[in-house]
């Protein structure tokens, strides 16, 4: 029989707050929450309209009829998966009602979801995985030297973002292909970076003022440019944390397992641009 937080004397257990203790560290965790505009909701399917058609403008006569237009809407249904991690702890740690105790349970459960999130927001994943930039047939496309030499395939990019009507507000890409953009000189025999760190975000490398994220689930040789507004990442209300002591009963170990639903939409696919290294 599983012990849940409604069971009585399962507040020994944990603290009490058994939600936050998964969804406030995914909040901090993962790329998916960083890079996108967050939205919450209490739904099975989340909706998002998109309008397709503004109504008709023009300059008219004084005292001249204005003909009517309508608009057109057309929408994106997002149906948030399930993000489960399951971590395994001693009883003498279950029964610790600490908050750093119950910290550390939910934030080793919150990598994991975190990690599965990102690694779906970045690559095409088979089904139940929601799907992410990597499976955008619209996603503007730009084409990388084999080995950068300049700026040019990103300061590309940002132009295809705003024509689309976006604007690219964060860099994704793996570590090595962050290195190699950040060895690039502001001239032949010099030794200053052509990317300035912003000192007052920890360092943080910046590339044509916008921040950069590295992750290790973006594809190799593959630069993101994400315009934050035309992300939303979706979290359905409902994080669950439970409690099992039986399914380790020979061992004396407890099961604690956590469960998060989130979900994509991405209302215009070509504001989000992918660079695309000439070797691949």
């Amino acid at each position: 029989m599983s012990i849940y937080t409604n069971t009585p004397g399962a507040q020994s257990i944990l603290p009490d707050e058994y939600g936050e203790l998964v969804e406030k560290p995914v909040r901090e965790l993962s790329l998916a929450m960083q890079i996108g505009t967050t939205v919450e909701t209490g739904s099975t399917h989340y909706r998002v309209p998109l309008l397709t058609s503004d109504v008709t403008v023009g300059a008219v006569a004084e005292g001249a009829e204005i003909t009517p237009s309508d608009v057109k809407f057309d929408e994106i249904i997002v149906t948030p998966a399930k993000f489960a991690g399951l971590t395994v702890i001693s009883r003498e740690m279950a029964e610790d009602s600490s908050p750093s105790a119950g910290d550390q349970i939910g934030r080793s459960i919150a990598r994991q979801i975190a990690n599965s999130v990102d690694k779906a927001l970045l690559n095409v994943l088979a089904a139940p995985n929601p799907s992410g930039l990597a499976s955008l047939a619209g996603i503007s496309k730009v084409a990388a030297p084999v080995t950068y030499k300049d700026l040019d395939p990103l300061e590309e990019a940002l132009s295809l973002s705003e024509a689309a009507g976006g604007n690219i507000t964060a860099w994704v890409m793996d570590a090595a292909t962050a290195l190699e953009i950040a060895k690039l000189k502001d001239q032949a025999n010099s030794n200053r970076g052509l990317l300035n760190s912003d000192m007052t975000a920890e360092g943080r490398r910046q590339i044509l003022g916008r921040p950069v994220f590295v992750s290790p689930y973006s594809p190799a040789d593959v630069v993101y440019g994400v315009s934050r507004s035309e992300l939303l990442t979706i979290i359905r209300n409902g994080t669950k944390l439970d409690v099992d002591k039986s399914v380790y009963f020979t061992s004396d170990r407890v099961a604690v397992k956590g469960t998060m639903r989130i979900g994509f939409a991405f209302p215009i696919e070509a504001a989000h641009v992918r660079i695309q290294n000439a070797a691949n």
